[in-house]
């Protein structure tokens, strides 16, 4: 771990950790005492640094105000059950990181960088970690465009910042949905496969029309007149159909999320048949119509699994049974989660384990 020879620190007068009622904490309206910094300036990132969280003060001509140079990364951290935490797929975020980052054509920063700035934070508010079932430390790693002009060109300077808080479930009930066939989220060339905050924006609108409708989120399709499927609102999404559990090939219109790797992989482990592939809505139809579509739900950091409980198609709404406890995706989760707290062996070294003070 990098000293604070290093990264310097700078902590918080006065911890808000008593202000924090750890039984209810819901999610994203808790942040941590501090957050890492950085800036890229003359072709390099400098000045790691840890300070109080607090808010920024900038121009407001700095560029990515304007021309959308901004991607984040979404992580957890969890407490394990021996009193360390445990940082979960860190390797498998960052090359998402910098996808993402050359995508949108800002600066990589190395690996080193990355996960050290990231233990030591953790590591300085490691009271943050919640023990709660269901509940972890959320980390929002993300970088801007910071340079100070109005004219449209690729930045040459930049901002590096991470966060935390402490989060709970996402969804407290299974998912009512809609197979858009309107809306595209992302086009093929695009930045789907970035996970970039336009991408994001830009989902708004039709994910808001879905829920004045009466649903939670929309199954978001390709576009094409066989309307694939692609992800369900900002998760990428599974069926189990007669036994398989399938779910889209990865594209550069579909994110290639960590929680989606996990479950393919815990899948094969637990003698799962999975099968990535092209699944449009016709097929869907059918396997509801023939009641072979078993479950349905969507996977994400945040979330980890989401159920989905009804799939409205061209205005036809189907019902799906709620995954139980021997369910595919709730044996998948409950596996990825003991993996995460150190109840199950991690064979995989998904796990970066931070020992933690006494």
């Amino acid at each position: 771990m990098v000293t604070s020879e290093t990264i310097q620190v700078k902590k918080t007068s006065k911890s808000r950790l008593s202000e924090v009622d750890f039984d209810n904490i819901g999610f994203g309206q808790i942040i941590s005492d501090h957050m890492l910094i950085s800036d890229y300036k003359d072709g390099e990132w400098s000045n790691l640094h840890i300070e109080p969280f607090g808010d920024l003060s900038f121009s407001p001509t700095i560029l990515a105000l304007h021309y959308g140079q901004i991607v984040f990364e979404g992580m957890k951290a969890f407490r394990t059950k021996g009193g360390n935490v445990s940082l979960f797929r860190i390797e498998k975020h960052y090359e998402r990181f910098i996808r993402s980052l050359e995508r949108m054509c800002m600066p990589v920063m190395s690996y080193r960088q990355f996960e050290e700035g990231l233990v030591n934070l953790i590591t300085l508010d490691q009271a943050w970690v919640p023990n709660g079932e269901g509940c972890a430390l959320y980390l929002r790693p993300f970088a801007f465009a910071s340079e100070e002009r109005f004219g449209v060109k690729i930045s040459s300077e930049y901002k590096y910042i991470v966060f935390s808080g402490p989060v709970g479930p996402y969804y407290s009930k299974p998912l009512r949905v809609k197979v858009e066939d309107h809306y595209v989220r992302a086009a093929r060339g695009g930045t789907g496969s970035a996970k970039c905050a336009g991408n994001y924006g830009a989902s708004f609108y039709p994910a808001h029309l879905a829920k004045m409708q009466g649903f939670d989120q929309v199954l978001w399709t390709d576009g094409s007149p066989e309307l694939n499927i692609e992800e369900s609102g900002t998760m990428n999404v599974m069926f189990v159909i007669d036994g398989v559990l399938v779910t889209p090939p990865l594209s550069d219109s579909i994110l290639d999320g960590v929680t989606r790797d996990s479950f393919l992989t815990l899948a094969h482990e637990l003698g799962i048949h999975t099968q990535q592939r092209s699944i449009g809505a016709v097929e869907l139809e059918s396997a509801l119509q023939k009641n072979i579509l078993q479950e349905a739900f969507g996977t994400g950091t945040a979330a980890v699994a989401g159920a989905i409980q009804s799939i409205d198609i061209k205005g036809k709404d189907y019902s799906i049974p709620v995954p139980g406890e021997n369910g595919v995706m709730n044996r998948i989760k409950n596996l990825l989660t003991d993996i995460r707290t150190g109840k199950a062996p991690d064979k995989y070294n998904w796990n970066t384990i931070i020992k933690i003070s006494q």
